[in-house]
C-alpha cells in the first residue's frame, strides 16, 4: 500500500476510515476484526503499519504533517487545501466543524481539538484557531488571529458606539462600577464597549444615545432599532409600539386605497373629511383655501372639494391616472407580491383573489395556503440520530440512530421509497436507512462532502465536493461492491461548491460557492447550461431551501447573518438582515416557514419566510443539529406523488422519470 491513508489488507489495500465500520472490505475479514484479532495482533485497533516494516502508527498520525513512517509514507499524498468556512482545522490537518473544538470529545483524533481549551491569560481572548492574543489587539483593523476572528465584521459598531462615558460613572452609591473606556471623538455615548470574540456580538455597559444602521429605525424608548421593513406592517416590533403609531393614516401604507387626501404633516386623511368645516388635520391643512369651489370635473369615479381646489378620486382597488380624471386598476399581484397571497394570485379590476397548488388548501383569511393530508414533518441529524418533528403538533421520534460517534452529517430523503440517505464522515461514506423496513445500506465509499440532495424522480443521488470543486452522483439503487460507482458531474471551474439543491420536476439543480468569490449557480442536472444565479451581496451561503410553491430559492448567509430568496431566475431578489442568525447549516422551506440548523446554539429553528419575524426555537439538543429536510410529500404511499408529476405551475421535464430515460445505468436529465 504505496498510497496515504491505506490499511493493508490480504488482498490489496483499503483506506483506514473503512476499518471496522461494519461492513467487510477484506475477502478474508480482517478488516472487521477490531477486537483481539489478525489485525490488531500487528498493529492493534485504529493503528497502520508502515510498508515494509514491522512499525504502526496511529491513524490520526497520518498526514499530521510530521514524518513518522522511515520512508514518509505517511506524509505521501496528503491534501493541501484548506478547510471550507465554518471548519476548523486540526493538527493532522483533518477538518472537523469549528464549534466541535473543547466538547469534551477528541473529534480530530490527534486531541488538538481539545488541547486548545485552556483558558487565556488575564488581559488576553482565544482566537478560533487555538491562540491566545492581547484583548487591546481586537478591533485594530489587523488579523492578529490566523483566521481573523479577532476583526469580526461588528468592530464597526464598536468604534461608532465609543464615545465619551457620562460624568460620575462609577460613583457614587448604588451605580455601576465597571471601568470606562472613552474615546471623545465620537458623539454617541458608551462606557467599555468591546466585542466578544467568539460570537462577534457587540457589548456595552452604557448607551445613552442609541445608534441604528442605516437599515433600521430607533425605537422611540431608546431600547432598540427595527428594520425599515417592519415599520407600519401591522406588527409591534419596539417595545413601546411605536413602530406602529400613526401608520393607520400613513398615505404610503401598502394597499391603502388611493382616496385619501395627504394632509401637511404627513398622515392622510379620508377624501369625506376634506372641506367638511372641521379641521381634520393636525395642522388644519384640510380646511380653507379653494374648499368652496363647486366639483365640475368629469371624473371617472368621484370627485371631493378640497383647499388646493375640486379633486377626483378613485374607490377602492383602484388608483388615479395621470391625467388626474380616470382611475386605471390597482394589480395587487404584482404590486404586493406575497403580501397579496402566498402562492397563486389572480387579479381582477378592483380586486383581487387567491388560490393555491394540488395539495393545499386555502385558510379562512382568503390569503394564506396549508398543506392537506398527513402532518408535515421535519427530518432533523442530531449528531448520531434522526429526529422526526411534527410541525402541527410537536411531536417529537427518534426514526434512525447510527453508532455512538458516527455524526449524520447532511442528509436528504427520497419520498418515493421512504428511505433517508446521510452523508458519514467517519466511515467517508453516503449511507441509507429504509423507513419501512429499518433496512440499512452502504450507497458508495471513499467520498467527503457538506451536502448531498436525492433527485426522486430521475432516481440519482448527488453531492458536492468543496475541497475537489466537483459535483458527482450516482444511482439511488446502487449496491456497494467494493469499487466506487459514481460520475463527476460538474468539474473545472467550480469555487468550493458548497450547499446544492435539487429541482427533479424541471431538471435543474442549484448550487452555492463559498471560495473567494461567493455566488449562487444553476444548471441542468447533466451539469450543462450551467450560469450564475447571483455573484452579489453573498458572504458565505451555507445553506440552501426551494420553495417550488413559489418558484423562490432561500439561502441563509452565515457571514452576513442574513436570510435572502430571489425567484429561480435570479430576479426579484430580496435580502433580510437578522442579527440572531450564527451558523446556519441546513435549511427548509414548508409553507410560510422557514426552517435551518443552527450549529452554535445546537438547535433548530424557525421563522416567517416573508418577513424574518416570529423566530422560533423548535429543537434544542446536548448536540449539534445538522442535515434537515421537510419530505412534505412523504406519505406512506410508495407510489411517485402524482401532485407533483402534475403540478400546473411546473410541468415536468426531467427526461430520467420514465425507463430511466432509456439509459443502461446511470441517466441524468437535460431538460
Amino acid at each position: 500500500c504505496a498510497a496515504s491513508r491505506q490499511a493493508a489488507c490480504v488482498s490489496g489495500c483499503i483506506p483506514v476510515p473503512w476499518l471496522c465500520d461494519g461492513e467487510q472490505q477484506c475477502p478474508d475479514g480482517t478488516d472487521e476484526q477490531c477486537g483481539d484479532s489478525a489485525v490488531s495482533s500487528v498493529c492493534g485497533t485504529k493503528k497502520v503499519q508502515c510498508p515494509g516494516t514491522h512499525h504502526c502508527i496511529p491513524h490520526w498520525e497520518l498526514c499530521d504533517r510530521h514524518q513518522d513512517c522511515e520512508d514518509g509514507w505517511d506524509e505521501e499524498g496528503c491534501p493541501q487545501q484548506p478547510c471550507l468556512p465554518g471548519q476548523w482545522q486540526c493538527r493532522n490537518r483533518v477538518c472537523i466543524m469549528a464549534e466541535w473544538k473543547c466538547n469534551g470529545i477528541d473529534d480530530c483524533g490527534d486531541s488538538s481539538d481539545e488541547d486548545v481549551c485552556a483558558p487565556c491569560t488575564p488581559g488576553m481572548v482565544r482566537c478560533d484557531e487555538g491562540k491566545c492574543i492581547l484583548e487591546s489587539l481586537m478591533c485594530d483593523d489587523k488579523d492578529d488571529c490566523l483566521d481573523g476572528t479577532d476583526e469580526p465584521s461588528t468592530c464597526g459598531e464598536l468604534h461608532t458606539a465609543a464615545g465619551c462615558c457620562p460624568s460620575g460613572w462609577g460613583q457614587g452609591e448604588g451605580s455601576h462600577r465597571a471601568p470606562c473606556n472613552c474615546l471623545s471623538a465620537c458623539s454617541c455615548q458608551v462606557c467599555s464597549a468591546r466585542v466578544d470574540i467568539h460570537s462577534g456580538d457587540l457589548y456595552w455597559l452604557a448607551l445613552l444615545h442609541l445608534s441604528c444602521s442605516r437599515t433600521h429605525v430607533p425605537c422611540r424608548d431608546g431600547t432598540g432599532c427595527v428594520a425599515q421593513e417592519y415599520l407600519c406592517d401591522g406588527e409591534k416590533d419596539c417595545a413601546d409600539g411605536s413602530d406602529e403609531d400613526g401608520c393607520a393614516q400613513l398615505c404610503n401604507t401598502p394597499g391603502r386605497s388611493h382616496s385619501y387626501y395627504p394632509c401637511g404633516l404627513g398622515s392622510c386623511l379620508n377624501a369625506s373629511l376634506v372641506c367638511n368645516g372641521q379641521q381634520d388635520c393636525a395642522d388644519g391643512s384640510d380646511e380653507g383655501g379653494n374648499c368652496s369651489v363647486p366639483c365640475l370635473r368629469s371624473c371617472t369615479h368621484l370627485c371631493y372639494p378640497s383647499p388646493q381646489g375640486p379633486r377626483c378620486w378613485c374607490g377602492p382597488g383602484y388608483r388615479l391616472a395621470e391625467d388626474g380624471l380616470s382611475c386605471k386598476d390597482i394589480d395587487e399581484c404584482t404590486e404586493w407580491g406575497k403580501e397579496a397571497c402566498s402562492q397563486t394570485c389572480l387579479n381582477a379590476p378592483g380586486s383581487y383573489s387567491c388560490g393555491c397548488l394540488p395539495g393545499y388548501l386555502l385558510e379562512p383569511d382568503g390569503h394564506v395556503c396549508k398543506l392537506t393530508g398527513p402532518e408535515p414533518k421535519l427530518l432533523v441529524a442530531v449528531q448520531s440520530q434522526v429526529l422526526s418533528y411534527g410541525l402541527r403538533s410537536g411531536h417529537e421520534e427518534v426514526v434512525l440512530a447510527t453508532d455512538k460517534g458516527r455524526v449524520v452529517f447532511s442528509l436528504d430523503y427520497d419520498l418515493v421509497e421512504r428511505k433517508v440517505f446521510w452523508m458519514d464522515l467517519a466511515t467517508e461514506s453516503i449511507r441509507w436507512q429504509d423507513l419501512n423496513s429499518g433496512k440499512k445500506g452502504t450507497l458508495v465509499k471513499g467520498v467527503r462532502s457538506d451536502c448531498i440532495a436525492v433527485d426522486w424522480l430521475g432516481r440519482n443521488l448527488y453531492w458536492t465536493d468543496g475541497v475537489a470543486g466537483q459535483v458527482l452522483a450516482t444511482r439511488l439503487g446502487a449496491a456497494w461492491q467494493g469499487i466506487p460507482e459514481y460520475t463527476v458531474v460538474m468539474d473545472g471551474d467550480l469555487d468550493q461548491p458548497h450547499s446544492l439543491v435539487l429541482q427533479p420536476l424541471a431538471g435543474r439543480m442549484y448550487w452555492s460557492e463559498v471560495g473567494s468569490h461567493s455566488r449562487l449557480m444553476e444548471a441542468s442536472m447533466d451539469g450543462s447550461w450551467r450560469h450564475v444565479l447571483l455573484a452579489q451581496g453573498l458572504g458565505w451561503p451555507t445553506a440552501l431551501a426551494l420553495d417550488l410553491p413559489t418558484q423562490r430559492i432561500f439561502w441563509l448567509d452565515e457571514k452576513l447573518g442574513s436570510v435572502g430568496s430571489a425567484h429561480l431566475d435570479g430576479s426579484r431578489v430580496k435580502v433580510l438582515k437578522l442579527h440572531w442568525l450564527r451558523s446556519p447549516f441546513a435549511a427548509a422551506v414548508c409553507e410560510g416557514q422557514l426552517y435551518w440548523s443552527e450549529r452554535k446554539t445546537w438547535s433548530v429553528q424557525q421563522v416567517d419566510k416573508a418577513s424574518g419575524k416570529n423566530r422560533t426555537v423548535l429543537l434544542k439538543r446536548h448536540g449539534q443539529p445538522h442535515g434537515l429536510q421537510v419530505p412534505s410529500w412523504g406519505a406512506p404511499n410508495p407510489a411517485v406523488p402524482a401532485l407533483l408529476i402534475s403540478h400546473p405551475a411546473q410541468p415536468c421535464t426531467n427526461g430520467c422519470a420514465k425507463s430511466n430515460g432509456g439509459c443502461a445505468q446511470l441517466c441524468l436529465p437535460n431538460p
